[in-house]
């Protein structure tokens, strides 16, 4: 498990430098990130918006351990995720952060529950505890009577909810979701983001990519990219014609979707 480095109580949980990435696409140098800097605090929640093409989910794969930048660095709790060998990510990605992707993941064979306790499988709990576990986190996203349901047998909001459980499954400290409400209508999206918006409120860091300002209205910061590098509200506004700075709070969600 990362721990907060000592003698640093100041230092921001997360802190990435001249971050790069490329990729040769047809002999032709692509750079997805182009020397991105920033710093997240402890328990805040960022959304990160850009249009497609602006890296936004390329930024959150480094910082989750799915990839290795070309240059740069990024520090997790004082921990430098490009010095570590693949045991060491494979650790941290367990241990640290669980994962909310747009297209949910889920495996279709298995239930709700079975889903959730999936990644507990690596971990040498046993089913008993499994199951006790994932039935307490789908209870938590208001999924309680849907435990024993396939994925073809939920709507996509109860799909991300389950996705989101599974996600809590290890009591990660950061929380990284692309696109979450990117496959729901748009009351199903709202309800996604309040329920992430209960596990910022438990303390976790919260860091989303997002291409809606209404999703962004849940984050307590906003981060703005375009073409690999991060930018201004007021440049981004210029630049894409999409608002930038505060958004007014959406009302609140239905509790269940």
């Amino acid at each position: 498990m990362i721990a907060p480095p000592a003698g640093a109580p100041d230092a921001p949980f997360i802190a990435i430098s001249g971050l790069r990435k490329s990729y040769a696409l047809g002999g032709v140098v692509v750079h997805a990130l182009d020397g991105v800097d920033l710093g997240i605090r402890a328990g805040t929640f960022h959304t990160i918006m850009g249009p497609s093409g602006s890296g936004k989910s390329t930024l959150l794969y480094l910082l989750g351990g799915l990839d290795r930048p070309t240059a740069g660095r990024i520090v997790v709790a004082g921990a430098a995720l490009q010095e570590m060998d693949e045991n060491a990510l494979a650790a941290y990605r367990r241990e640290v952060v669980g994962f909310i992707f747009q297209s949910f993941n889920l495996i279709s064979s298995l239930s709700a529950w079975e889903n959730v306790a999936f990644p507990m499988r690596f971990a040498g709990i046993s089913r008993r505890a499994r199951r006790e576990r994932a039935f307490a986190l789908l209870e938590r996203v208001g999924l309680a009577d849907r435990r024993q349901h396939r994925p073809s047998e939920l709507s996509g909001g109860q799909q991300q909810r389950v996705a989101i459980a599974r996600s809590l499954v290890n009591e990660p400290r950061l929380v990284l979701a692309d696109e979450p409400t990117g496959n729901l209508d748009t009351a199903s999206g709202q309800s996604i983001m309040e329920l992430l918006a209960e596990l910022h409120s438990d303390g976790r860091t919260i860091v989303v990519v997002t291409h809606d300002p209404r999703m962004a209205a849940y984050a307590t910061h906003q981060v703005f990219l375009l073409d690999g590098r991060t930018v201004s509200d007021a440049e981004y506004h210029a630049v894409t014609g999409m608002p930038g700075g505060p958004i007014a709070r959406p009302v609140a969600a239905p509790a269940s979707v």
